[in-house]
């Protein structure tokens, strides 16, 4: 099913009344950029909101477009990736019903400008009623970065063609961009008023052509502790070779030993804990059908460490444009004296630079496994706007509270304004 309406035809003071964020002075839309399309303008653009999983499949050239066009490089914005989630996690139940609405934009060819994909889920907490409006990827911890598909110099017009298809939705309560870039947080404060509650930096590493200069220009005491991993592993008596499941049937028996290996690492006694992210059965299914699907189009990898007849490290990777993005991991805590994890990454890292890949994203926890690798910071930033209604602006005021602090009643609050999904 799909909805369509024309983007750009609300003044921004009739906006600004919709959105209960009253702007001064309100700017005029301004001037696309060069890199994106010179001669758009609002009443060029059409929104067609999708909202149904058929309606996200038909979308396919039009996500093979938009990909091209934004230069993306992360596995969480493609099709296969969106598709995948629809199909596990999309609820359905008196207490948490989930909706579809990926916003498209189009011009006046039909091509696609944008593509937002969002949900829209109902909430019910004994007499307490919810509609709140998310990225999608409300999930424990398995769609690491949430991202829009958004044609450089559209940004603004996304914003407004987003707000324009609440305008339809009489009992939604806030809205969650979450994560978004820099382009798009400034067209967001053009056409809002939002409120800002979290900053998180993603760790990008650039590769230069060959592994000598990426080595040569680590630090020091990095270079020692590469050079003791693969050291202790030959004085021992040990050699390792270093697989790279690619194909589709290879990539799902690797994801076996992973899983196992993953399991491992989150029970070890000792080091930095780690959850078991894929502990219950829908997750555990969730990443074989995903990375199953990112393996049809070449873009799944599963990194290996094999030691005698055994894999003892592994990690999974997902190659989209010329980046790879670096995934869960695990290893067997017996092996955990040689580093193996850290010698299973430089391999991936060496096999990056090999393949003539340009970036490796290390996703957005500051890790010092992550930070060795001297990477930069990308900020992401994530912003709640309310519906103007009473209720919705103290719902979601109590809630951005919630989410800012760690106490026990912060806790219970969220807990109550939003209530926990069952992955189990």
């Amino acid at each position: 099913m799909a909805e369509q309406l024309a983007t750009g035809h609300a003044s921004d003071s009739t906006a600004a009344q919709r959105w209960g964020e009253v702007i001064a002075s309100a700017p005029e839309t301004p001037a696309p950029r060069e890199h994106g399309s010179p001669s758009l303008r609002p009443a060029e653009l059409t929104a067609e909101i999708i909202t149904s999983v058929a309606g996200i499949q038909a979308l396919k050239p039009d996500y093979e477009r938009i990909h091209r066009l934004t230069g993306n490089t992360l596995p969480f914005a493609l099709q296969e990736w969106h598709l995948s989630w629809c199909s596990h996690f999309l609820k359905s139940s008196p207490q948490v019903h989930d909706e579809p609405r990926f916003c498209v934009l189009r011009n006046r060819s039909g091509d696609c400008s944008a593509i937002v994909p969002l949900i829209l889920t109902r909430w019910r907490v004994g007499p307490l009623r919810l509609a709140t409006v998310d990225f999608l990827g409300a999930d424990p911890g398995l769609t690491e970065v949430r991202s829009p598909l958004i044609e450089p110099g559209c940004e603004r017009l996304a914003v407004r063609a987003v707000h324009d298809s609440l305008a339809r939705v009489p009992d939604w309560d806030w809205i969650q961009w979450r994560g978004i870039d820099r382009p798009l947080a400034e067209a967001l404060a053009l056409e809002s008023a939002p409120r800002w509650h979290a900053s998180l930096e993603d760790y990008v590493l650039d590769l230069p052509p060959s592994w000598q200069e990426f080595r040569a220009g680590l630090k020091r005491n990095v270079r020692e502790s590469l050079r003791h991993c693969y050291n202790s592993l030959k004085r021992d008596g040990h050699v390792f070779e270093f697989i790279v499941a690619r194909e589709p049937a290879e990539v799902r028996r690797a994801l076996e030993r992973f899983l196992q290996l993953h399991a491992m690492r989150a029970e070890m006694p000792w080091g930095v804990k780690h959850p078991n992210h894929f502990a219950s059965r829908p997750l555990r299914e969730f990443l074989y059908d995903v990375c199953a699907r990112l393996a049809a189009r070449d873009a799944a990898r599963v990194f290996q460490l094999r030691i005698g007849a055994q894999i003892v490290a592994a990690r999974i990777g997902f190659i989209v444009a010329d980046s790879l993005y670096l995934y869960y991991s695990g290893f067997d805590p017996a092996w955990a004296r040689y580093s193996v994890m850290t010698t299973t990454v430089a391999e991936a890292l060496r096999y990056a630079i090999a393949n003539g890949l340009r970036t490796v994203n290390l996703s957005l926890t500051a890790e010092q496994s992550k930070l060795r690798w001297q990477p930069r910071r990308v900020e992401v930033r994530t912003a709640l706007l309310p519906r103007a209604t009473l209720r919705s602006r103290i719902a979601c005021g109590a809630y951005r509270l919630a989410v800012s602090r760690n106490g026990v009643a912060a806790r219970r609050l969220k807990s109550l304004l939003l209530p926990q999904r069952n992955w189990k």
